[in-house]
């Protein structure tokens, strides 16, 4: 069963004055269509959303043409994007998302769709305000996994979504990996340190590691497949098992051993102040960035 299909069924089991107070949602539009957006398109695909059931509008010729050649439907402009949208995805960058959301505000005001915005520091409130109107906005910060269907993503619904909202939300980003929800606004910040920007943390930890590796005797191939097959075991120890991660890792150091000696380095050169130290100074980026962009 599509997506939103089974929306569309909750929708129809309902009384009238329950139905008059949802919103049934049949087709998707991205407003942008940049390296997220496509992540979540394919991601949307290949879970059972009908291509035409997605419209696209970008600036790029090539992009739409691409689009196109999927089997998406292409909007004329903004504007015949959202008449077309029940759901509308924000995806453009972040500097020209005001100018973005003042072009499309008759037309959002007129047909009203829900707001799904990837936009990276704007809040909701923001998004209202340039949009001149009281709509749904869920603000989500995805990560670059996605682009293989394996992303991480957090979510905030402002208090004008219903179940349904949230619940479609929940459909379109679960098609491109793992999602949870914050109910504050500003943990948002908290997500990007967390998740938004950390693919590249870990990145550069395989490079590191990479690097010895080389030195080492290891080839490069051999590197990236043991480096990334392992971190890609450990993760999925992280998610499917319960046990506490500090406990995960000390069971892999045996007393005196290889591994054990590995960490001692680790908590020599102060890891978890390192860590904790990049972590902070992304969030508080993420903070400035909010702050100078809302405007």
């Amino acid at each position: 069963m599509r997506p939103w299909f089974a929306l569309a069924v909750k929708f129809l089991g309902q009384d009238p004055q329950q139905r008059s107070n949802t919103m049934s949602m049949n087709t998707i539009g991205f407003l942008g269509a940049g390296n997220m957006a496509g992540a979540i398109i394919k991601g949307l695909i290949a879970s059972g959303f009908e291509a035409k059931s997605i419209w696209v509008f970008d600036r790029n010729q090539d992009k739409r043409d691409g689009w196109a050649a999927l089997g998406l439907s292409i909007a004329k402009n903004a504007d015949d994007l959202v008449i077309h949208s029940d759901a509308l995805v924000l995806s453009v960058k972040p500097q020209g998302l005001k100018e973005t959301c003042e072009s499309i505000a008759s037309a959002v005001a007129d047909h009203k769709p829900l707001i799904l915005s990837v936009v990276a520091a704007i809040p909701a409130q923001s998004i209202a305000q340039w949009l001149s109107a009281s709509l749904p906005i869920i603000r989500v910060m995805p990560n670059t996994p996605s682009l293989v269907q394996a992303g991480a993503s957090g979510l905030f619904a402002n208090n004008l979504c219903l179940p349904e909202h949230k619940a479609f939300a929940e459909t379109v980003f679960r098609a491109v990996g793992r999602i949870s929800w914050v109910e504050d606004e500003q943990l948002i910040h908290s997500v990007t340190a967390a998740a938004g920007s950390a693919p590249a943390y870990f990145f550069r930890f395989a490079e590191a590691m990479s690097k010895t590796a080389l030195e080492q005797g290891l080839t490069e191939q051999q590197a990236r497949t043991l480096i990334g097959q392992t971190m890609l075991g450990a993760a999925k120890m992280i998610l499917e098992t319960n046990e506490d991660i500090g406990q995960m890792r000390k069971n892999v150091c045996s007393p005196n051993g290889t591994t054990e000696r590995a960490i001692f380095s680790f908590n020599d050169d102060q890891i978890d102040t390192v860590v904790n130290n990049a972590m902070k100074a992304c969030f508080d980026r993420s903070v400035e960035l909010t702050d100078l962009l809302s405007q």
